[in-house]
Order: C-alpha cells, then structure tokens, then sequence
C-alpha cells in the first residue's frame, strides 16, 4: 500500500478484537483513505473492521467531526435498541482507541478512526432496480426520523455553509465578475440561467429564518451509495459517510437524494437528451421517504419536497459552474471542459424537474394519501 505511515502501528493503538491478519483498501471513497482490517479470533472466526484516515485538509477539526459521530450514533444506538432492532448492523459503531477515545492522533498529525464492519451487505455505486431507490428512500426517512429529537445546535458545522444556497450564488456572481481564466464569455447562457433563478436560492433559508422551517440533524451527503443495503433483504440497513452530518435542513437530504438517485444520467453525461428526472424512481424513493421519516415532518416540509429537488439539483450545477470559472481548482476533472459538462447536465435536469412540478406535486399527495 502506498502510505506514509506504518499500518501495522496504527492497528495496535486500537481496541480490535483477535490476531491481525492484513489490511487492504476498501471502497470508492474520494476523501477519506479507507482500509478493510482482517483479525482472527480463537475460534478461528475472522473479524473485519474500517479503518480510515481522516483527511483532515477537508476536515479541519478531526475533534469535532469525531465529537458529532459519537454522539448521533449513540442516539441512534439507543433508539434502536429500543425499538427492538440490531445496532451492531443499522448504526455504525466506533471502535475506540486503547485509551478510550474515537480516533487516534499520531505524532505527525495524522488522524485514524475505526468502525465494526457491517458484514453481509454492501453499498452500490448505481440504481440497479427501482426497490433499492424506495428501499434507500426508507433508510433516509428513518434516518431523519430516529434523529428528529435529537438538539440539531449541538452539533458542529464539519464544513460551514456547505448548502447554503445564498453564499453559493453570491460566490458565483463573484467568480463571473472577476473570470480570472477569461471563460464568462462562452457561458453566457449559463450564467443567464443561474441568474435568472437566483430568488430561488433564498427560499428554504428565508423559511428557516421565519421558523418556518425546523433545523434538524442532517446527513448532507445522501447519495445512493451512502446506503448500506443488506445482501438477502434488499433492505437499506444503515447510513455510512457521516462525516458531514450537521444542523441543516431536511429538505437538503430529500433533494440531494433526488439529484443523484432519480437522475436519468450520470451527472457529467454529455448527450443532455438524456438528462432529466425518473418520475418513477422520485416516487419510489418519495414513498420510502415518507414511510419512514413522514410523521416527523412537518406539512410545510412535505410541501417542499418537489422544490428541494430542484433547488439542491441547482445547487451543484452552480457549484460545478462556478468551478469552471475559477479555473477547475475544487472539483477533480477527467477532461478538458468537465466542469462546464458538470453544469450544463444538471442545469438540464433543473429544466426538467421545472416542466414536471406539477407531477412531482402529484405524486407527494398520492404518496401522503
């Protein structure tokens, strides 16, 4: 493996259970350096573990980010527990370090956590049938639904203002006024685009400051494969990737979802003839959603479903354009013009969900009734 650090030293400073066997890279993830550890108990059972390191260019404040874990997942543990169910496989666990703590810090900065590793089920990186999308729908909505007491303020911000769609325009404007790469000018449909919907960008925000709208706990990165679905059951068991979980809106995670889960297209497809919204998929993660998490929200939430959707959708397209202005220095590109791709694709799927509103309305009424 290529590291900086000694692995094997690592593993000693937490308390995993049995004789190390190995450890090898596990998963897809972008920001986080993930490994599968191996132990072997005397039974001759074999044991498997995460282990990560955090990277903490991302995350600033390993502290805090480990703070916020801990204490949703303990929420979460008790809740299922008392309502009959496993933790050991619905929430995950942190394994602590030998002196009791949530991560470890090494002498040169470095910062590793570990969970128990959920056997027999796994994540997938594409909607492969409509029951995952409804299935996912229904471990979201419990999500939201097994946090909804939980005091939102307590919690810190890992990355501040991450949907906050006000700054987010704001920051474009700033990136098309200044154009340091010189490409405003062969974007000008984009950037009329974005500016003529800016008014949407303040409705959830002006809504929450209004009381309108609840500040809960949210997992802010609600993509398909963020969902562990169980190999037998198909059922979506537990919610991974919590390194983002913060106060925010619940809005935020229903629409996000929608985004990347009720999409016709991968989200840099270049053929937008493509690009739009599955009515079908929206619905059936609309009914798992609101299976679930549907009596902790409010009818001003529900309402706003549909328009979460689009706006969060939005949302990136704006992020990903704003990119491309600045000269392609957040987002990994593969390309030449991959950001401008970016856009332009979710900016189709915007249009999209504009000219089936009223459908998407439907559908939350009949998914209410």
């Amino acid at each position: 493996m290529n590291v900086n650090y000694d692995i094997n030293e690592i593993i000693k400073q937490f308390n995993f259970s049995g004789n190390f066997i190995k450890a090898e890279p596990y998963g897809f993830g972008h920001i986080n350096s993930t490994f599968c550890v191996y132990f072997q108990k005397g039974d001759c059972s074999i044991h498997r573990y995460i282990l990560q390191k955090i990277n903490t260019n991302v995350f600033k404040s390993p502290e805090n980010l480990m703070e916020n874990i801990e204490n949703v997942t303990a929420h979460l543990k008790m809740k299922i527990m008392a309502s009959g169910g496993n933790p050991n496989r619905e929430t995950l666990i942190i394994v602590t370090t030998k002196d009791g703590k949530s991560f470890y810090k090494s002498e040169t900065g470095d910062c590793f956590r570990a969970y128990i590793f959920i056997e027999n089920a796994r994540t997938y990186q594409l909607v492969e049938n409509p029951k995952h999308l409804y299935n996912s729908g229904k471990a979201f909505g419990k999500f939201q639904q097994l946090l909804s007491d939980f005091p939102a303020e307590k919690l810190h911000e890992t990355i501040p203002d991450f949907h906050n769609t006000v700054k987010r325009y704001e920051t474009f404007l700033k990136s098309v006024e200044k154009d340091v790469k010189g490409r405003a000018i062969e974007v000008k449909d984009e950037i009329k685009f974005v500016m003529d919907r800016a008014d949407d960008t303040k409705v959830l925000l002006n809504l929450l400051k209004e009381n309108k709208l609840p500040l809960r706990v949210t997992h802010n990165d609600t993509k398909f494969n963020n969902v562990m679905i169980d190999d037998i059951t198909g059922e979506g068991i537990c919610i991974i990737d919590l390194d983002t979980v913060m106060p925010g809106l619940s809005l935020y995670d229903f629409g996000d979802s929608i985004r990347s889960g009720a999409a016709t297209a991968e989200e840099d497809d270049t053929d937008l003839s493509k690009v739009g919204i599955s009515l079908e998929l929206f619905e059936n993660f609309t009914r798992g959603f609101i299976e679930t998490a549907g009596k902790s929200l409010t009818d001003m939430e529900i309402k706003l479903l549909p328009f979460s959707a689009k706006l969060l959708t939005f949302e990136c397209g704006i992020r990903f354009l704003t990119d491309y202005l600045d000269g392609d220095v957040y987002f990994k590109i593969h390309r030449e013009k991959h950001n401008l791709e970016r856009a332009r694709n979710q900016f189709k799927m915007v249009a999209d969900i504009e000219a089936k509103f009223q459908q998407m309305e439907a559908i939350i009424g009949k998914v209410c009734q």
